[in-house]
């Protein structure tokens, strides 16, 4: 079974999931990496040259691929679980935990938005954000404080699943 992980950008999803990944014995995946690697090029850039409709076409593909992949933690893309067609795919698969994170604990992680396309205007971000949870908190199986620190929150999660 997966432990896949979803949340908004900054959520903490990548640097959970390696923790969790250690701490479970399972293989680490992330599907922004997956989609970087194929393409050869960086998220930031598939936005900027083909659009993020080209974008959640290759997420999509991404999360085929994870749902026929066992033992593994996964990290979604900050979008990624927001298309039911993902969710759908993913499902079956392992379990969905939201990483739930204030929006302030998110900004001051995130620091540098240069490399987070959706995140260069704070306003449109915090609106986003507002209009994932809902869809965070729907596909998800259990929701787990995101707030508190990488080594809590992945221990956490790792018990669930002893």
């Amino acid at each position: 079974m997966n432990i896949i992980l979803c949340g908004f950008m900054g959520s903490g999803k990548t640097t959970i999931g390696h923790e969790l990944a250690k701490m479970t014995g399972r293989k680490f995946v992330d599907t922004d990496d997956m989609v970087e690697s194929e393409q050869g090029t960086q998220i930031k850039n598939i936005f900027a040259e083909y659009g993020e409709d080209f974008f959640r076409e290759l997420e999509y593909q991404a999360c085929k691929k994870v749902a026929s992949m066992q033992n593994c933690v996964v990290s979604t893309g900050g979008g990624a679980m927001t298309y039911q067609r993902n969710v759908d795919a993913v499902k079956n698969s392992g379990k969905i935990i939201f990483l739930d994170v204030d929006f302030d604990v998110i900004c001051e992680r995130i620091g540098d938005t240069s490399t987070r396309p959706l995140f260069q205007d704070k306003e449109k971000a915090k609106a986003l954000y507002d209009e994932r949870k809902s869809k965070y908190l729907d596909c998800a199986d259990i929701v787990v404080d995101g707030n508190k620190s990488v080594k809590i929150v992945a221990s956490e999660i790792a018990k669930m699943f002893k």
